[in-house]
């Protein structure tokens, strides 16, 4: 049997272990290192559930586990401050309100209600309190997750319309058909009930 140290034999393992020294791994191969991540508590600060974005190419894939909620549909949104503060007051009426300084939705192209960067699919929970979340998205990156002020995952109390109103229907007060500010700027999806800082992962 001939011997594997021929001169021959040895550089051709030494050419195939260069090669395989500059294959990237799988991870890198799928920018699967890349994302967020947020553990999401209710106002009383109870642990619901976790949120994570993963990056692949050009979308955010999310997937969340989360239970304690209340049962039905619920507004679901990335927003624009990576702040969650259950005794948050807006400076404007003097009154508390949950994770105001979360801010609004993240939005940084100035879409209205339905097309903000951060709108998600409503959140479906079911009788038992538990909801799973698997959506992906375009329209927001990690850069503007992670810019100077972070961003945040916010669960409301009601669900998402999307600004969605036939003209026909006139806004309580309004003297013309179609939403009002509050359903173009949020969807009349209601208070802050949980809200989870975004984190890298």
């Amino acid at each position: 049997m001939r011997s594997l140290r021929t001169p021959r034999a040895i550089f051709a393992l030494a050419v195939l272990a260069a090669a395989v020294g500059t294959l990237p791994s799988s991870a890198t191969a799928v920018d699967d290192s890349s994302g967020a991540r947020a553990s999401v508590r209710d106002v009383n600060g109870v642990f619901l559930g976790t949120v994570t974005l993963d990056s692949a190419g050009s979308k955010l894939f999310l997937t969340g586990r989360l239970s304690g909620l209340a049962a039905g549909f619920h507004g679901f949104h990335i927003h624009a401050v990576g702040i969650c503060n259950p005794r948050a007051v807006d400076p404007a009426t003097g009154a508390v309100v949950p994770f105001f300084t979360a801010g609004g939705h993240l939005n940084p192209g100035g879409a209205t209600h339905g097309n903000h960067a951060g709108d998600l699919p409503s959140l479906k929970v079911s009788a038992d309190g538990r909801a799973t979340a698997v959506t992906e998205t375009s329209t927001v990156t990690l850069a503007q997750i992670f810019d100077a002020d972070g961003a945040a995952i916010i669960i409301h109390a009601g669900p998402d319309n999307f600004a969605n109103i036939p003209t026909r229907y006139t806004a309580a007060g309004a003297t013309t058909p179609g939403p009002d500010a509050a359903t173009l700027a949020t969807g009349d999806s209601g208070g802050r009930t949980a809200c989870g800082v975004l984190n890298r992962s």
